[in-house]
Order: C-alpha cells, then sequence, then structure tokens
C-alpha cells in the first residue's frame, strides 16, 4: 500500500485563536444550526414509502427547473459531512445530535424500502437502476449518491456515529452488490457520466473495514479512460467538465493509498502540476462555465462571470492535502494557502455567510451568493463544510517533527509528545508569527517552519536571538533541539506587491502580496442592495449586468507592481489608472457587495 509520510492532526488538537477563519467559522455555524434536518430527509422518507415530517427545502432540492439534473438529496450529504466537521472542531453536542437524527431517518428508509440504498431522485431508485443497465439518463446520480456516502463516512470517522456506520455499510453493500453484474467495458461507459469520488468513498471504506470488495470497486470506480492518459504524463484536459475530474482525481490518490498501485498516484501527481501550474488563475481557481479551456485560449475565458467554480477549488484543496501526506512538499503548502485565502476565505459572504458558487474575474462584475433556503447549489453544499475545516491543515506531523505550514492563529496538542505549539499572529497584516512551546518537560523535536515561496527571505529567532536567516525561499526551515517550557519561535517572511502573468498570456496579469491577490475595489454604482443574493445560479453573468466602465491599467507589468503604494490602512493600496484617476486595491478575499477586477490586460491601450 501507499504510506503516507505525515499524519495531520485530530481536528479536535487543534485551537483557532480570533481571525478571519474563525468568524467564517462561525457564521457557517449559525448557518448549519438554522437548517432543519427534517426538511432535507423529505425526499428520502418519501422514496421509502414514509411519511415526511417537514416539507422540501427548494431550488435543487425540489424544483422543477433542477429535475433533470438528479442532484435531489445532496445537500444532505453535505450537511452531514459539515456537521461532522464542526462537531470535531467544536464537540458541540448539538452537531452530533443532528448526525444521529439523519442516521437514524436514513435507518428507518432502508428498513422501509428493504434496501441500502437511500435517496431523494424524483423517480426514486428507477433512475441509478436506469443507470446500471446502461440506458439513457438525464443529470448524476452516483454523484449525488456520493454526498451520501461522503456525508456518512465523515459522521463516523468525525463523530464516532455506530448508527451512520451501519447505514453507511448497508448502502456500501448495496453499491457492490449493484455493480457487480457490470462488465469493465460497461462500467467505463457509466463513468463517462460524473459520478464525485465514488472511488474515494470505496477505497475509505477498505481503510476502515479491511473488506477487499470495497478495494476493488473503488479500482472500478477509477475511470480509466481519465486515469491512464495522466499515469503517463500526457494532459487530455481541454474541454473536460473541471470539476467532474477533480474528485475522480482525489480518489486516485486514495486508490493508491489502498493499493499501493504507483499509476493512481503518478496520475493524481501529474494532474495538479498541470493545472496548478497551467491551468490555475492567481486565485487557486480554474475554468470557464466549469469546464477545462485549451491553455492557448486562456484569453478568450479569464475574463468570463463563470471562471473559478468553488467547489472546483475546495476539491483540488483536497487534493493537494492528500499528495502532501506523502510528499511533503513546500509548493502543495504554498498553492493551498493561496486557495485557502483567495478562493474558500473569498467565497464567503460575510454578512450573511452563504458562498459562491463561481467567482469570475470579469471586470466590473461582482460576488454572488446563495439564498439560505432556495438555492442549495453544489457550492452551497461544499460552502458548508469548507468554513468548519480550517484547522485540518495548519500543522502536520510525523513521529519527530511538527509541520507549521499556514499563518494563522491557532494551538495544537501533540500529544504524542505531551506539547501544546501556541501560534500567535496577525498575518497577513503583518508577515510575522509567533510560536511558543508548552511542554511537560524537555522535549527532542523537529520543528519545521514553511518558507513559503512568495516570500524573499525568512529569519527565524528562538527566545529573541536569530538562529537561521534563509534565502531559498520554497523549502521548510528545520529547527531541531531540545525544547524547553516556554521556548518561543519567531518568524519573520517579506511580503512584496508583485505581477502574476495568466499562463501563456503574459500581458493579462493579476497583482499579488505575499499569497494574496489584490483586487480592484470598484464600488457599487448601479448595484441594489440584496441583488447578489441570486437562486439560479445559471443566470450567471446575466445578474448586475448593467454597462459599467472599468478603470485600465496599461504598461510594463512589473513595473505597474512598483507603482502601486500602500495607504496607511492594513493590506489597502493604490495605483493611479490610465485614466489618471487611483484604483483602490485590496485583498480580494476581502470584496464583498461590490464590483471587482482581479485580471488586467496591461497591454498599451494604443494597440
Amino acid at each position: 500500500m501507499g504510506k503516507a509520510r505525515l499524519q495531520p492532526f485530530d481536528m479536535a488538537d487543534v485551537t483557532l485563536g480570533e481571525g478571519p477563519f474563525l468568524a467564517a467559522q462561525r457564521r457557517t455555524e449559525a448557518y448549519l444550526l438554522k437548517l432543519q434536518p427534517d426538511r432535507m430527509l423529505h425526499n428520502f422518507r418519501v422514496n421509502a414509502g414514509l411519511r415526511p415530517k417537514a416539507p422540501v427545502y427548494g431550488g435543487w432540492e425540489s424544483e422543477a427547473m433542477w429535475a433533470d439534473i438528479n442532484c435531489h438529496g445532496h445537500t444532505l450529504g453535505h450537511y452531514l459531512s459539515a456537521c461532522a466537521l464542526a462537531f470535531r472542531a467544536t464537540g458541540d453536542r448539538r452537531y452530533r445530535q443532528r448526525i444521529d437524527h439523519i442516521a437514524g431517518e436514513l435507518a428507518a428508509c432502508q428498513a422501509a424500502a428493504g434496501s441500502g440504498l437511500v435517496c431523494a431522485f424524483p423517480k426514486g431508485a428507477a433512475v441509478i437502476a436506469s443507470h446500471l443497465r446502461g440506458e439513457p439518463i438525464t443529470g448524476v446520480p452516483w454523484y449525488t449518491l456520493h454526498k451520501i456516502y461522503a456525508g456518512l463516512r465523515d459522521a463516523v470517522l468525525l463523530a464516532d456515529s455506530a448508527t451512520s456506520r451501519a447505514v453507511l455499510l448497508r448502502l456500501a453493500d448495496w453499491g457492490v452488490a449493484a455493480c457487480r453484474p457490470l462488465s469493465d467495458a460497461a462500467f467505463e461507459t457509466m463513468l463517462e457520466t460524473e459520478h464525485g469520488g465514488m472511488n474515494e468513498v470505496y477505497a475509505d471504506l477498505y481503510a476502515m473495514t479491511g473488506n477487499a470488495e470495497y478495494r476493488t470497486l473503488a479500482e472500478r470506480f477509477s475511470h480509466k479512460a481519465v486515469l491512464l492518459p495522466l499515469a503517463r504524463g500526457q494532459d487530455h484536459l481541454d474541454g473536460l467538465h473541471a470539476n467532474t475530474q477533480v474528485p475522480k482525481i482525489v480518489g486516485f490518490q486514495r486508490v493508491h493509498d489502498a493499493t499501493g498501485d504507483a499509476r493512481y498516484h503518478d496520475a493524481a501527481a501529474f494532474f495538479w502540476r498541470t493545472v496548478v501550474q497551467t491551468r490555475s488563475y492567481a486565485t487557486g481557481g480554474h475554468g470557464d462555465a466549469e469546464y477545462f479551456f485549451a491553455v492557448a485560449a486562456a484569453r478568450d475565458h479569464v475574463f468570463s462571470a463563470k471562471g473559478s467554480e468553488t467547489c472546483g477549488q475546495h476539491n483540488m484543496l483536497k487534493l493537494t492535502r492528500a499528495l502532501f501526506l506523502q510528499d511533503p512538499r513546500v509548493d502543495y503548502a504554498d498553492y493551498y494557502e493561496r486557495t485557502l485565502y483567495n478562493g474558500i476565505l473569498a467565497s464567503q459572504d460575510p454578512d450573511s455567510g452563504m458562498a459562491t458558487y463561481f467567482q469570475g474575474a470579469r471586470p466590473g462584475y461582482m460576488k454572488l451568493y446563495h439564498t439560505p433556503e432556495r438555492s442549495f447549489w453544489c457550492c452551497t453544499g461544499t460552502g458548508m463544510e469548507n468554513h468548519v475545516k480550517y484547522r485540518d491543515s495548519i500543522y502536520f506531523h510525523d513521529d519527530a517533527a511538527l509541520y507549521v505550514n499556514l499563518f494563522i492563529p491557532s494551538a495544537v496538542r501533540w500529544r504524542a509528545k505531551d506539547a501544546v505549539l501556541t501560534q500567535v499572529t496577525t498575518f497577513p497584516e503583518q508577515p510575522t508569527t509567533t510560536l511558543r512551546w508548552g511542554l511537560e518537560r524537555p522535549t527532542d523535536a523537529t520543528l519545521k517552519l514553511r518558507h513559503p515561496g512568495w516570500s524573499r527571505d525568512a529569519i527565524v529567532s528562538v527566545n529573541g536571538v536569530e538562529v537561521t536567516r534563509s534565502t531559498l525561499p520554497g523549502r521548510y526551515i528545520d529547527l531541531t533541539r531540545t525544547w524547553q517550557d516556554g521556548d518561543r519561535v519567531e518568524l519573520r517572511l517579506t511580503m512584496a506587491v508583485a505581477a502574476e502573468p495568466l499562463p501563456a498570456e503574459p500581458e493579462i496579469v493579476a497583482f499579488t502580496y505575499g499569497p494574496l491577490v489584490l483586487a480592484g475595489a470598484l464600488g457599487r454604482e448601479g448595484l441594489v442592495p440584496g441583488a447578489d443574493i441570486i437562486v439560479n445560479e445559471r443566470r450567471y453573468g446575466d445578474y448586475n449586468n448593467a454597462p459599467f466602465s472599468v478603470p485600465r491599467l496599461a504598461g510594463d507589468p512589473d513595473l505597474l507592481a512598483q507603482r502601486i503604494r500602500p495607504t496607511d490602512r492594513p493590506l489597502e493600496f493604490t495605483v493611479a489608472s490610465v485614466e489618471g484617476t487611483p484604483i483602490r486595491l485590496i485583498p480580494y478575499h476581502r470584496i464583498a457587495h461590490e464590483r471587482y477586477a482581479t485580471y488586467w490586460d496591461v497591454a498599451s491601450p494604443d494597440t
């Protein structure tokens, strides 16, 4: 099997301090506790022949406009995952109570239907039965079922829910039996339809139980038409639906962990490299209207209102984390940080706690957020998860070393060492962080501090005395010593404004400050308050689309970056436009309820 070099810390052993990430978590917690599980369970009970206990939610969950996509019930799966993450993060028993209630209801549905399958599709089990027979269908039933599997898995692993485990195993065994009659060719044909991370959950089930049938099904659910070219280092992604692929690739890495077959890891690692290095925006997002496009055609796509689907960023971070555990490289951690700020933190409405679908770079457009009860997009579901799991990737460890990957106010308990490491920082407002050891006794350990690629140097002090100075970004700085209780480590980095060109388009640039993308904050002219809370994600680009004159920048990108000046406010900058008026630049994750621009075509306005 593929053995991970590092281990994550249990989220229950990590505490978040005050800051933007904890604030985002609290907003999502409030939303989770307002949602009513029985409304999400409505169609599950109907399909099992049971009377529903509450009216169904709207949007993707019930309304006719979205019936053909067969995503009914996906929200419940995401909600289970989010409650499990929130329970693990906070210990709040209300999340565990909701998990057990949902699991109990799903168990009742299984009993009433006499089947391990639980679903909320309008035609019940018929759509998945047709899919298994190879008949034409609409929508993505396996994608939707994957969310149920994943939610139950998370309820087991993070909340130790025995009822969830029983429901999950019965559902898993149904899947094994349902798929067994398919030939390999028929299975591959079925996998041409989006199916989420079904290979991932069956690999996880194998790890949880040792049942070899689950491992076999994980391999069968690994789409060979995508796997084999990637394993050979071939990029055939042009024109493919992006977030159909990313969960498969997460699953490839998990199947590698389960089987040791190098092809699965090779495919996952190559996919990550090609997407991050050649197909990603400065924010860490990718795609246009959910699809990968040819790199050479970037100019035709970058200014779309439908770029950077938030689900795609969510899943790219899952992949990045999985790869990092096996191969702890700084470029993985750098991408994680970049996308966490500019994709995930940036996706949440700081007032309502709702989330974006796309985060496109159409100049002068704005972020659009879902409604609390009528939207339930895919990105509503991943949005429920994103903001209650921030503590899962700040720190990692092996037997001897503790890795500090993210500069977030927090503390971690390293139980094997009877140690607590507390991080105090105002990053990114200041590029420094301080770590203090709390120890029961003198302890031998290595502290590995990330020297990110965006900082030209890094200075480390221990107890006020400089001990090392790094001028090699993109590596870990190792501090190996016998630590004493109260030892204090300070890491000082350098943040500078830089121009980052779009791959294959050197005259289309974003501006960054350390890991932060700086967006032009273009105000609210022509916008009606509340018009950025929407129901229909298909109309991205149509909402709030009145004509708007966007200021321009022109000239050499690096010289433009040098002209960007800080104001007297933290993380705020200005630069003069071609028109002579100042453009206010702030971190993209702080943009909300106003027009913005993240990319600038800086070719001469006369050409």
